[in-house]
């Protein structure tokens, strides 16, 4: 009897003019380069999870995908932006290619480094301790300060996402995020991926991880109700510690089942994350969803070349 494969469920995310499409064993990463040709970079992904399988344990898997896409997104961010700011002209003497090869490169991973953990860390301060620390100013019950706690977190994410969402640059980004999210659309829906299909398809998904990030902070907003803790101190260091364990929790919720099923509880759940992708996605012209386009056909092809091997 003929093994039935499991679908391949395609993601991505926005980059520096550019889109990135992940496969099942690699991504596709394309970026417009400043004279208007599309550079292309592919990347195996690791295979951590089959050397060790208890990874793919429910609640496990949630926090090894959170990581790893992490590590994925600063990396290709990274090297986007390398290839959309380049500059056409060519090192004039072997010292100078030297330095823009070797010291280049190094100095390139060092900040990336620092922008990784800067934002790891910023990311914790605004989103997770500065709504813990407003709530404790108020003397309520515990309950209801981690219901307050929970809304001023989506408020601050909301805010955030729409101030960003003003800037130019920030705007582009959103653009190819929605270029994303419709060729992806268009490939579930089996349709060829041409500009004409890619256009009429929505913008918004329900896997996106926009869509994800509310999940958390409604997954936190309901546990830290359901538990209270006493004391700023202890309230600080449970938000860290039990962030796996939220993160987990919610890739089941908005990945794994939002994902695989389509009924009026699923569409309930995923609603307010729809909303916020009209923030976090605008509308892509044809170049960009050409972009989506190239680098999702690479994502495809990829991984029927792992097929037929």
């Amino acid at each position: 009897m003929e093994e039935v494969k499991e679908p391949i469920f395609y993601g991505g995310q926005a980059v520096m003019e550019g889109v990135l499409m992940r496969g099942r064993k690699a991504y596709a990463m394309a970026v417009r380069r400043p004279d208007g040709e599309i550079e292309m970079v592919e990347k195996q992904l690791s295979n951590i999870t089959r050397r060790y399988p208890i990874l793919k344990l429910p609640l496990v898997r949630g926090v090894v995908a959170l990581c790893s896409s992490m590590a994925m997104g600063y990396s290709a961010l990274s090297k986007s932006a390398e290839i959309a700011m380049s500059e056409e002209t060519e090192p004039t003497s072997k010292f100078e290619k030297f330095l823009v090869d070797k010291l280049g490169e190094k100095l390139n991973n060092y900040l990336m480094t620092f922008a990784m953990v800067f934002a790891v860390v910023f990311g914790i301060g605004l989103f997770i301790l500065l709504p813990t620390f407003l709530a404790s100013l108020v003397p309520v019950s515990d309950t209801f300060r981690g219901a307050m706690e929970g809304l001023v977190r989506i408020v601050i994410f909301v805010s955030y996402i729409f101030l960003i969402s003003r800037m130019n640059d920030i705007q582009r980004v959103f653009q190819y995020h929605g270029a994303e999210h419709k060729a992806i659309h268009c490939n579930e829906q089996g349709k060829p991926l041409t500009i004409e299909n890619v256009a009429a398809c929505d913008r918004l998904h329900k896997r996106c991880g926009t869509s994800f990030m509310l999940i958390v902070l409604v997954i936190t907003m309901i546990l830290f109700m359901i538990v209270p803790i006493e004391g700023i101190w202890l309230r600080f260091a449970s938000r860290i510690v039990l962030l796996p364990v939220i993160a987990g929790i919610s890739y089941e919720i908005s990945v794994k089942w939002a994902g695989k099923y389509d009924n009026w509880l699923v569409r309930a759940v995923i609603f307010p994350g729809m909303c916020i992708q009209r923030i976090t996605t605008k509308e892509p012209d044809e170049k960009q969803m050409e972009i989506a386009i190239v680098a999702l056909e690479k994502a495809i092809e990829q991984d029927r070349g792992d097929c037929d091997d």
